[in-house]
């Protein structure tokens, strides 16, 4: 017997995503229902070769369900998970609400999974940010292989991780370029397209954005506190997919050859690392792709013990939806759901 599953925020790109991927992955789903805000009640969504309506978020009876996987932002979140995890199921949630909460698991399956033992607390389960999951699922073999001292990080985040509305206004202003006339922009402070923007969040007293925070702070929960860790975040104007550029620290040298075989051996890794104008991977070549795929793997002679590499990853997939079902399968895998209709 499968568990009765709910989406909250069903209608955006992350909850459609979650929706297609359940059906993607065979999850042993008995019944699924798309919950939404007020404003989309009764609109429609897929889930394989069937058409469900979304039902209001306030009006939902939470008892009924096992799982409910979501994502409607941090406010809505804060709002409604805990209430949600009092009435039974547990909660994954796809904000940045719960991450950094002692009481509440931050997991990435494939760096941290015994973490989800914790989760009865709050009944809830924090989905880590999208850029930061592809580089902990990168950065985790390394680490096992030769502690990583250090990491300078500089992300070149899609407009999808901003929404359908970042998504939108790069469509809207590169049409605009070429036949309407340029439009303002709305969703991001400058431009996006043809141009790249060097800020994602909000500005904090130390001249980081909350967005870069969030990668050092969640790696330091999921892999290690130890690990010095600088990023710069960088808007870029590509649909979806994330890329990084990781300049990483050892405590002892490691060899390239070493590195490659244990990011060839980590799983969900993908390694393209050819040395030719061809062989390394972009972020449009991964769209629709589970893996996070790693190229360019290099020493770097500037510092003791260094090397360099190219993490790529779909935001929308294994930066969010997709982890969110993995964390599911690994509660069902080790036995950790219970089911409110048993």
């Amino acid at each position: 017997m499968g568990y009765r599953v709910a989406v909250v925020g069903a209608t955006g790109n992350v909850g459609r995503e979650m929706l297609a991927i359940l059906e993607e992955v065979k999850f042993p789903v008995d019944e699924i229902f798309a919950v939404a805000s007020r404003k989309s009640i009764g609109v429609e969504v897929s889930f394989g070769d069937r058409i469900i309506k979304c039902q209001d978020l306030a009006q939902f009876d939470f008892s009924k369900v096992d799982i409910v996987l979501m994502s409607a932002g941090g406010e809505v979140s804060k709002e409604w998970s805990p209430r949600i995890g009092k009435a039974g199921p547990v909660v994954i949630d796809n904000s940045s609400a719960w991450r950094m909460d002692p009481d509440v698991p931050l997991v990435v399956p494939e760096v941290n999974p015994d973490a989800v033992a914790g989760f009865r607390k709050k009944n809830i389960i924090a989905n880590p940010n999208c850029s930061t999951i592809q580089l902990v699922v990168a950065l985790k073999p390394l680490h096992d292989l030769g502690r990583i001292k250090r990491a300078v990080v500089s992300t070149y985040q899609s407009v999808s991780g901003a929404g359908k509305e970042g998504m939108d206004e790069l469509w809207d202003q590169t049409k605009g370029i070429f036949v309407l006339g340029p439009t303002e922009p709305k969703k991001f402070p400058k431009q996006i397209a043809f141009n790249v923007i060097p800020f994602i969040g909000s500005f904090r007293d130390d001249g980081y954005t909350d967005e870069e925070a969030k990668m050092w702070n969640e790696t330091h929960k999921m892999l290690d506190p130890s690990i010095q860790l600088t990023v710069t975040c960088v808007r870029v104007p590509v649909m979806v997919g994330h890329s990084e550029c990781v300049n990483l620290e050892f405590e002892r040298p490691v060899d390239e050859d070493e590195a490659r075989e244990a990011l060839r051996a980590a799983p969900g890794i993908m390694v393209v690392d050819k040395r030719d104008e061809t062989g390394y991977v972009t972020p449009k070549e991964v769209q629709g792709e589970f893996e996070v795929y790693v190229s360019r793997i290099r020493k770097d002679p500037t510092v003791a013990n260094g090397l360099n590499l190219w993490v790529v990853g779909d935001n929308l997939r294994k930066g969010a939806a997709l982890n969110a079902i993995q964390i599911a399968e690994l509660l069902h895998q080790r036995g950790l759901l219970e089911k409110a209709h048993a």
